[in-house]
């Protein structure tokens, strides 16, 4: 009987989980705080929660930032070339 009760309470708990999709809503939350951060951000504590919640959220780029925050920036692409219109180009009479 306490099998069929802690399979309910677990499925109960799933269940309820699913519904509200906690891990769903922190990263809306994180992703809001990264784009549109206001003053408490500037802080150590407000970076330190919100590096927090980065990690909780995404692990993996988390980590890929961390190894790679030092790296030089990359390199630029050759400049826009644009075609000039000549006498010979523009003569149409």
């Amino acid at each position: 009987m306490l099998d069929l009760a802690v399979t309910a309470a677990l499925l109960t708990a799933g269940y309820a989980l699913g519904r509200i999709r906690p891990w769903d809503r922190l990263d809306t939350w994180v992703r809001r705080r990264l784009t549109f951060g206001g003053t408490w951000t500037r802080t150590r504590r407000g970076r330190l929660f919100i590096l927090t919640a980065h990690a909780l959220v995404y692990p993996a780029a988390t980590v890929h930032a961390w190894r790679h925050r030092h790296d030089p920036p990359p390199g630029r692409s050759a400049p826009l070339t644009f075609r000039t219109a000549d006498t010979e180009d523009t003569d149409h009479a």
